[in-house]
Formats: C-alpha cells, sequence, structure tokens
C-alpha cells in the first residue's frame, strides 16, 4: 500500500499495543515501523541490475523473518534513544514487531504481494485492494486524528483507534467479497460466449473497488477486460496474442525466466520499431482505451554483445489526467 496507508496502520497498531502507557508516542513509533519495509526501495541503489532490484522489492523487509529479526534491535534502540522509560525494551520490541508485521500482511492484499515467508520465493498476493485506495485510508486517518486529541487515559482514545482498526479491517473483508462477485460475473461471461480458457486473474483497478479488471489466459493469447458492477451491457474481451515465438534462443536466458518468474507467468511479448518488449500482465495497460497496446510495466530486451540487458519502459504515451477521466467515466458503467 501507499506511504500514507502504512503510516496509519502503524500509528493505530502502536497505539492499541503501547498507547495507554506512553502516549502519542505510541502512534509515532508506530508509524515509523510501518514505513520501515518499505525503505527496501533504497536496494535499487546497489545494483545496475534491473532484475534484481525487482526481486528485492518486497522480500526481505516484507518477511516475517525480517519483523522477528529487528523488532527487538528497533525496540532496544527506541528504549535506549527515549530520555524518559515509560516502557520496556521487551514493550517496545512488542510495539516494533506489530507495525513492522502488519505492513507486510497489507501490502499481502494487494497485486504485487509480498514475500511473507521469505527465503521461500512464494509471493503472497490477493490483489483485492489497489496500492492507493481512500475508502481504506481516509476513514482509518479520520479515527486516528479524532484518538490523538484525546489524552493517553481517555476511554474515547481507544474507542477511537479500535472503531479505525474495525472499520479499515472490514472494508478489506468486503473487498475479497466483491472480488469474488466481479470473478463470477466473469467467468460466467466467459462460458456465456463460449471462450475456452485456462487461467483467470483479477484485481480492482485504481483508486476503487467499483470496476475491475480480469486477465484470462488462452491457448495462445491473453484476453484482458473489465466490470463495473454498474455495467448494463455484457463484458468485451479484447485478445493481445502471447508471442512467446519471438523470443527464440531468449526463452532460455537466465533473466528472461527470472522476469516470467516475477510475473508468474502473465506475461506477453511484443515487438516495436525493431526492439523486443516483455509486458507483465499484472498492472493493467497505460489508458482505458480497449484498444491500447502499451502496458505499465514494460521491460525492453536488449542484446549487444551477446549480453542481454533488460531496459524497464518509461511508459511513454501514459497521460495521468485522461487516465483518471477515464477511469472515472468507467466506474460508473459502459
Amino acid at each position: 500500500m501507499d506511504s500514507l496507508t502504512q503510516i496509519v496502520l502503524g500509528a493505530a497498531v502502536g497505539e492499541a499495543v503501547l498507547g495507554k502507557k506512553v502516549g502519542n508516542k505510541a502512534m509515532l513509533f508506530g508509524a515509523i515501523a510501518g514505513t520501515i519495509p518499505d525503505l527496501d526501495v533504497l536496494t535499487r541503489f546497489l545494483t545496475n541490475d534491473a532484475i534484481t532490484a525487482i526481486e528485492w522489492h518486497r522480500g526481505f523487509s516484507h518477511s516475517i523473518v525480517f519483523s522477528i529479526i529487528f523488532a527487538p534491535i528497533f525496540g532496544w534502540l527506541t528504549y535506549k534513544i527515549l530520555p524518559k522509560k515509560e516502557a520496556t525494551w521487551k514493550e517496545w520490541s512488542w510495539l516494533m514487531f506489530w507495525g513492522l508485521f502488519t505492513h507486510p500482511i497489507l501490502d499481502s492484499f494487494t497485486t504485487w504481494g509480498t514475500q511473507l515467508f521469505w527465503p521461500f520465493e512464494t509471493r503472497l498476493a490477493f490483489q483485492n485492494i489497489f496500492v492507493i485506495d481512500p475508502l481504506y485510508t481516509l476513514p482509518f486517518l479520520f479515527f486516528l486524528i479524532l484518538a490523538i486529541n484525546q489524552k493517553r487515559t481517555s476511554s474515547k482514545r481507544r474507542i477511537y483507534n479500535t472503531w479505525g482498526l474495525i472499520i479499515s479491517t472490514a472494508y478489506m473483508a468486503i473487498t475479497l467479497v466483491l472480488k469474488g462477485v466481479a470473478y463470477q460475473n466473469f467467468t460466467t461471461s466467459l462460458a456465456d460466449q463460449q471462450i475456452a480458457y485456462k487461467d483467470i486473474d483479477t484485481r480492482p483497478s485504481p483508486f476503487n473497488t467499483i470496476l475491475w479488471t480480469a486477465n484470462i489466459e488462452t491457448a495462445d493469447a491473453y484476453l484482458i477486460a473489465n466490470y463495473s458492477f454498474f455495467d448494463s451491457k455484457s463484458i468485451t474481451f479484447e485478445s493481445y496474442p502471447k508471442n512467446y515465438e519471438a523470443l527464440g534462443l531468449l526463452a532460455e536466458n537466465d533473466k528472461v525466466k527470472r522476469l516470467i518468474a516475477i510475473c508468474e507467468g502473465w506475461y506477453t511479448i511484443s515487438v516495436n520499431k525493431g526492439s523486443l518488449y516483455f509486458n507483465d500482465l499484472r498492472f493493467g495497460l497505460i489508458s482505458m482505451d480497449p484498444k491500447e497496446k502499451q502496458f505499465a510495466f514494460s521491460y525492453q530486451l536488449k542484446q549487444e554483445n551477446g549480453t542481454l540487458e533488460i531496459i524497464e519502459n518509461q511508459r511513454v504515451g501514459a497521460d495521468a489526467k485522461k487516465l483518471l477521466s477515464e477511469l472515472w467515466k468507467r466506474v460508473w458503467g459502459n
């Protein structure tokens, strides 16, 4: 999830663990703990390999192992830094653990997911919420602000914080139900249109859980479709050829195999002006145009002197304002 959401969750968890004892400091250090796992973005400066940087993101720092190892370290540092010893280092460690641990738990509901069980490579991604969802974050933030303005001994403080946790968790549960309903509508439409498929993957569109997108694998292509709960027309499916044969001998290249593993097999290969591109289907296209061909995450496969270089495409042509406008219109039905 986005940084603000992780800060809010971390602060609320910190308050729940130690707020009554240390007041707003629990929220502050809970927010810090909730931010720490995302510092893995800095590791991209340690490598020139784009694939390695992708593999590291939401890896070790988003695992149970990381939470267990570093919670007592950060707890001890917090205990030493604060001059007033209102809580023991064990209590600070407990706060740090829950701040660190709830971060990857929340991220596991997004499309990218987390390697919660690192060093195992399995990436947990339920894909039921977009990385930024105002309906999850804003009510949560509202109750946190109410809580922070109460005295540490006030019963209202714990009540407000608890309501924030309950409402945000309830909304997350609802998104799982909505995902199930969307999935049912996609599969029903595929059956009605007599489309044979191997696999289907669904996710919400940006900033909402009303409009959903599905990737459908067929024998030689992937179909992409959108469905809004306000739709009145049948679901239409746009086809994108897999084009795997364009890889040639590169199909056996280690870097290409790693890219395939990262996107869990959801990819196509395209050729543009003589250049070969690897398209990650999990994050969709750069616009809502059903004829759009450019994907949000695409990598040029450039071979020089027998060495394959992976270059992330800079999403040329993406217009954020236009995309938001198209998205808003599509949310309200076809």
